[in-house]
């Protein structure tokens, strides 16, 4: 049996749909394993920086159990930090225009830098900290993130948590 085959039961919860924000920036495989894919995908920048910024950009790629690029991800991309998967029932324009708002955050002293919510490492230090408004608006229409620890076992924060 394969690693990630346990990881599909976990990251696949019917009605709701799936999906992973990747990292491109984390693998040099990742841009064009998307360019291929067999799953509908939309970078979170768009414009001139979606263009610029292609091969290292985060997107938003909806995930079917059966497709190849399930597989792959998984096989390929569990262990290595390379994004976070959720579960949502929204389409993945309307998702993208969520998780768009996030990209950003200005730091105490009034500095604007990247938000790099969708690497693992980050959204399970990020989420704990948030008090109920600050859960709220960064859940928005999504019901549960799943997400590697250090020692590559996944921990699910849900919306009720």
């Amino acid at each position: 049996m394969t690693v990630w085959v346990p990881l599909l039961g976990e990251i696949f919860k019917p009605p709701s749909r799936t999906f992973a924000i990747l990292d491109a920036a984390r693998d040099d495989r990742i841009y064009p394993a998307l360019i291929s894919a067999d799953c509908d995908w939309l970078c979170l920048y768009r414009g001139d920086a979606a263009a610029r910024m292609a091969t290292v950009a985060p997107y938003l790629v909806e995930l079917h159990p059966l497709a190849l690029f399930t597989s792959w991800l998984l096989a390929e991309g569990w262990s290595n930090s390379w994004g976070v998967f959720l579960n949502a029932d929204l389409p993945l324009d309307r998702l993208q225009a969520h998780f768009r708002r996030f990209l950003m955050a200005q730091l105490p002293d009034g500095k604007t830098v990247f938000f790099r919510f969708y690497d693992p490492r980050v959204l399970r230090v990020y989420l704990p900290t948030c008090d109920a408004v600050e859960r709220e608006t960064f859940f928005g229409p999504v019901a549960r993130f799943v997400f590697e620890t250090d020692d590559h076992v996944a921990a699910v924060f849900a919306r009720s948590d």
